[in-house]
């Protein structure tokens, strides 16, 4: 008897989706536990006299104790985890649900966020956009959810995870980093080499543009009828529910840059944008900015255009702190002044 392969197929689409939720399951079972072993650590801990040196031979006494009977997994360090997740997530004793689509890597990562409103967005972002324990990470250390902030206009905004309105600045950041690409220091690239290698690592690249997004095309030609025009990048952005064109420049932006983008913006509302779509978005991505001409160009109130920095290299936390402060800034010299155009 021969079987069929579709047979053979949806037997092995069961039992691949059986041992799915069955791990989900142990997952969620075992991140419950780990919060559990911190409270009780904690509530121990607090029957000591002196608690810190308390604490600490407890721990090690502990450990011992949970290795003999339970094997790897529960050492001096772990439980220490243990205990500081707990502490971090408090909230879990009013009922507050943890989110089976997170492993003890993931929570164990966004517990040493220190900004409280930070790892709220990174438990959202990570669930509901299935990031790996190895994107959290990278995105943690490059300051994914303050770079996003730092281009929003409103000092109090916090990102569209946090809200119900979707708002365009919600997906843009400042600077964008493409560590990715493996670009030795000192570079020299040009445009096209730049635009090639970003879409080699289109993975890569998606996700660090955001969610929603999706890839349309390279060199996307619009027409008229009398030229032909070449955007560098087209994507569509499902949440936002619309395009997003993306301009590379590898030098400092200019006022020329900013009026091309503006142009290829209004071309492409005439010709592509169809009536279910929102208004198209561009985005200048630029060696460095021009405080004049972001200051005093058609950039300076314009929720449609961006101009925004890349970095070739991870900075340091120090170098990104200082850039992400430094965009505030001037985000908020552009609210206090009228938009006045190059001459």
């Amino acid at each position: 008897m021969h079987l069929s392969d579709n047979f053979i197929a949806d037997v092995k689409t069961i039992l691949a989706s059986a041992r799915e939720q069955a791990y989900t399951a142990i997952n969620a079972s075992m991140v419950k536990a780990y919060w559990l072993l911190g409270k009780r650590i904690v509530q121990e801990e607090q029957q000591g006299k002196e608690r810190a040196s308390y604490g600490e031979g407890l721990l090690k006494e502990l450990s011992m104790s949970l290795t003999v009977e339970f094997g790897k997994g529960f050492s001096y360090a772990n439980l220490k985890n243990f205990r500081k997740f707990y502490l971090v997530f408090p909230e879990l004793e009013k009922g507050y649900a943890l989110r089976s689509e997170l492993t003890w890597t993931h929570y164990r990562l966004i517990m040493r966020v220190e900004n409280v409103n930070a790892r709220s967005y990174y438990l959202k972002e990570c669930a509901q956009q299935n990031w790996s324990s190895r994107v959290l990470e990278r995105n943690i250390y490059s300051h994914y959810y303050e770079r996003i902030l730092s281009s929003q206009n409103n000092k109090n905004a916090e990102p569209s995870s946090m809200s119900d309105k979707q708002n365009s600045s919600d997906f843009i950041k400042d600077p964008y980093v493409f560590e990715f690409l493996n670009i030795e220091q000192p570079y020299q690239i040009s445009e096209h080499e730049l635009e090639t290698a970003l879409i080699n690592n289109l993975q890569h690249f998606l996700l660090e543009l955001g969610k929603g997004f999706s890839f349309i095309g390279r060199q996307f030609r619009i027409s008229t009828e009398t030229s032909h025009f070449y955007i560098d990048l087209v994507f569509y952005n499902y949440i936002l529910k619309c395009f997003v064109l993306i301009d590379l420049k590898t030098g400092k932006l200019s006022h020329q840059d900013t009026g091309q983008m503006d142009m290829y913006i209004r071309m492409f509302d005439d010709l592509k944008r169809t009536d279910s779509d929102n208004p198209t978005i561009g985005i200048i991505l630029c060696d460095e900015k021009d405080e004049t001409v972001v200051k005093y160009s058609i950039l300076n109130g314009n929720e449609q255009l961006f101009a925004t920095k890349y970095r070739l290299y991870l900075p340091t936390e120090q170098e990104l702190i200082a850039e992400i402060a430094r965009e505030k800034r001037l985000i908020a010299e552009q609210i206090n002044t009228p938009n006045r155009p190059i001459l």
